[in-house]
């Protein structure tokens, strides 16, 4: 199973950052808030990223995640007009 975040559940964050979470830490950036922006209901797929940084302490709250791949409703329109 893939997990999977909209803007709505990331808490419609406006600023590029680390922010904590039910499921750990997800850093969103920038390029990720434009996605968001133009296309509110767009939803990414949940990246984790490997174990054992350097602040990691191995607890439940040490998981850190980003934004990978997204997909668009149906009848959604690239156009930018």
């Amino acid at each position: 199973m893939v997990d999977k975040v909209t803007w709505q559940k990331a808490g419609r964050v406006t600023e590029p950052g680390r922010y904590m979470f039910r499921f750990g830490w997800l850093t969103v950036t920038a390029d990720d808030l434009k996605v968001w922006e133009r296309f509110p209901e767009a939803v990414f797929t949940l990246v984790k990223k490997p174990d054992g940084g350097p602040d990691s302490d191995g607890g439940p709250d040490s998981d850190e995640y980003h934004l990978g791949l997204f997909e668009l409703p149906s009848g959604t329109s690239l156009d930018p007009g």
